[in-house]
């Protein structure tokens, strides 16, 4: 169940991020109650996360699959398409959560 709601808040958490860019600096009312409920679901959904997964490990998938989606999702929307070095320091950061997903909660 943890893992759905980690997905729940990853994608709440895209959906408020896009949501700022609509909003027109936060002109328009739709995009910012879509800012405030997004961000509402995932702050919500991560403290239940975090009661049954390590906070570093919950964190890292969060931020890395939201950084990842957050790109894909402002190139089709908002035809902001990022340069070679902006995929790889996506891919960087990818990795880095796979790291901390393998890497267990002690150094031994």
């Amino acid at each position: 169940m943890h893992w759905i709601l980690l997905a729940l808040a990853v994608c709440a958490e895209v959906c408020g991020t896009q949501a700022i860019k609509s909003s027109n600096g936060f002109t328009k009312p739709l995009p910012i109650l879509v800012v405030i409920v997004g961000f509402a679901v995932a702050f919500i959904s991560m403290a239940q996360v975090v009661k049954r997964m390590d906070v570093g490990l919950a964190y890292a998938l969060w931020a890395g699959c939201g950084i990842a989606l957050v790109t894909i999702v402002a190139w089709v929307l908002f035809d902001q398409r990022p340069s070679w070095m902006s995929l790889a320091g996506v891919g960087v950061i990818i990795a880095g959560a796979a790291m901390v997903c393998l890497g267990g909660t002690s150094a031994e």
